[in-house]
């Protein structure tokens, strides 16, 4: 009578050169895998672009929350000249300033370009212009994330 470890032998030896795969097998698997990326990959690469537009409104729009708690405190916007920094340090000369009113640093855009901060701004009286250059680092292109709705034509 044969034991198991004897059987298991005599089968590994019938399979012999059986226990890998073959070209063919592996060529295949190459293929469907290439099928597979040229299928998914064009999907998701507008993503990380859509991605760094939507955290440039987010930043835009935090920061534009920070804004009106400061004209809510101070009476008035800070200048351009006081820029995004009265958020975080209180100018010498504004009083009521109850900051700072981020609670990190002033963000960079997701391009890593600083903000654009304008007061009076030119898209509004008496209101502040806040943007980004977006994607091309380019003012006054169609790609620029503003705080002001733009037309197009």
């Amino acid at each position: 009578m044969l034991t198991v470890i004897q059987l298991r032998r005599r089968a590994m030896r019938r399979r012999g050169s059986c226990a890998g795969f073959t070209l063919v097998e592996l060529l295949l698997v190459l293929a469907i895998l290439a099928t597979l990326a040229a299928i998914v990959i064009p999907k998701f690469s507008g993503r990380t672009e859509q991605a760094n537009v939507t955290a440039a409104k987010t930043q835009i729009s935090n920061l534009g929350t920070a804004l009106d708690s400061y004209e809510v405190d101070t009476g008035s916007y800070p200048d351009s000249n006081l820029g995004l920094q009265a958020l975080l340090v209180q100018p010498g000369e504004i009083s009521n300033w109850r900051g700072p009113y981020m609670k990190q640093d002033i963000p960079m855009d997701p391009w890593q370009h600083p903000y654009v901060y304008e007061f009076p701004g030119k898209h509004g009286e008496g209101h502040y212009d806040l943007y980004s250059f977006g994607p091309d680092g380019r003012a006054g292109t169609a790609d620029d994330i503003t705080n002001w709705t733009t037309t197009t034509k």
